[in-house]
């Protein structure tokens, strides 16, 4: 394997390798805190693509190798997560003056987890956000992916049940982060383009960690 990954901004010719990776992920990563039963119930509902977000060039795609490897995004949009099939009445932009971004949909592959994926994924989030005028940020969070959210300073809001079909729930957090007045995006922030911004335009590859 290679010792980088690159992050991008997605494509829709990227949605049927994230319609493959996104049931791969959820099984083999989840499966520590939900039955198989509540996975199968969620996706689709919960843990799916957002074509909004692909459209609006705020989600972003990790490659490693020519293969998608992880994913993940934030919206300036209503919705806090979820696929955009059957989605309806949460379509509209949010004021970045007044409301939080929603950071979205952050899915790795079990192959690859543990490598800083996730981590690399959040901070290219957060510089975008930032970059838009966000200077709040929330989430629903897994119980798998909480650990992940509190490393970088978010802060559990509720714990609560999110209903499923067939009479089932997944338990998840809701958890949020205010940025400081004088927090600026870093070096790393991806543009519009899908490349690493500025003049680092090298920081799109980053070294993996050790499992």
């Amino acid at each position: 394997m290679s010792a980088a990954f690159v992050i991008r901004l997605a494509r829709e010719s990227d949605i049927p390798a994230l319609e493959q990776l996104i049931p791969l992920s959820v099984r083999a990563l989840q499966s520590q805190h939900y039955s198989a039963a509540q996975m199968a119930a969620a996706l689709g509902p919960v843990f799916g693509v957002d074509r909004h977000l692909i459209n609006d060039a705020t989600y972003f795609v990790v490659e490693a190798d020519g293969q998608t490897v992880g994913c993940g995004g934030w919206s300036r949009r209503k919705a806090v997560f979820g696929g955009d099939r059957g989605r309806a009445g949460e379509d509209t932009f949010l004021d970045p003056s007044q409301d939080p971004a929603r950071i979205r949909a952050f899915f790795v592959h079990p192959g690859w987890a543990r490598r800083g994926i996730g981590r690399a994924l959040l901070a290219a989030c957060e510089d975008a956000l930032l970059t838009a005028g966000f200077h709040h940020a929330v989430l629903v969070a897994t119980l798998t992916g909480e650990p992940l959210y509190t490393a970088f300073g978010y802060q559990v809001e509720e714990r609560c049940q999110t209903p499923l079909p067939g009479g089932l729930a997944l338990p998840v957090v809701r958890m949020s982060k205010r940025f400081d007045a004088r927090t600026t995006p870093s070096a790393s922030s991806i543009s519009p383009a899908g490349t690493a911004a500025s003049s680092a335009a090298s920081a799109a590859r980053i070294p993996l960690e050790p499992r």
